[in-house]
């Protein structure tokens, strides 16, 4: 668990595409995950993490990474109790940027809990999420039933850039919310 009172919820912005809307509804998520206050909370861009294509020589499960770029991810994601991953729907399926960053580490990810806020077009986004299911339980992560699927995403979007939610989208987030840090509790009682 993190050093702080409360576990550290990372919530994943993952799409790298310019004029991309994933930062949006990541800042939405981040301020009712705030007004939730089960979790200090922390944003984390891959765009701005920037990994390269992975490029370790060796096996993530083995922890010997060479290179800082993967050295600094694996301090990112050790430190976090629990994530929630941002993702848009490509072609009925996930980032390559979130596969990637998934990808780059094992152990980092194991034994916590994963929520998913997925938009798109008519599908939310829940084909991006049915896949990324697969790739999560396998790093040994929980995901949890709860989810925020945003149809027709644009359209929730101000001039502004940032989300006008509704009634549906803030109780589902605060039900993602309520399981994530539930099962957080249960799977790091005491921290790392």
């Amino acid at each position: 668990m993190s050093t702080t009172a409360r576990p550290l919820l990372q919530i994943h912005v993952g799409s790298t595409r310019p004029n991309r809307i994933a930062p949006a509804f990541a800042a939405w998520f981040a301020e009712a995950a705030e007004k939730h206050a089960g979790f200090e909370v922390e944003v984390v861009d891959l765009a701005e993490v920037g990994l390269p294509l992975l490029d370790e020589p060796n096996h993530p499960r083995l922890r010997q990474y060479v290179h800082q770029h993967t050295k600094d991810w694996s301090a990112i994601v050790d430190r976090a109790d629990a994530f929630v991953l941002v993702t848009p729907e490509y072609n009925y399926g996930y980032s390559a940027v979130t596969k990637n960053a998934l990808d780059y580490l094992c152990q980092e990810w194991a034994d916590k809990a994963v929520g998913f806020v997925s938009y798109g077009g008519v599908g939310a986004g829940v084909r991006a999420v049915q896949q990324l299911k697969q790739v999560v339980t396998t790093l040994r992560m929980v995901p949890v039933l709860e989810a925020v699927n945003i149809p027709f995403a644009w359209d929730r979007l101000t001039a502004e850039g940032g989300v006008t939610p509704d009634a549906i989208l803030d109780n589902a987030a605060a039900l993602m919310l309520g399981e994530l840090a539930r099962l957080t509790g249960k799977l790091r009682p005491t921290g790392h």
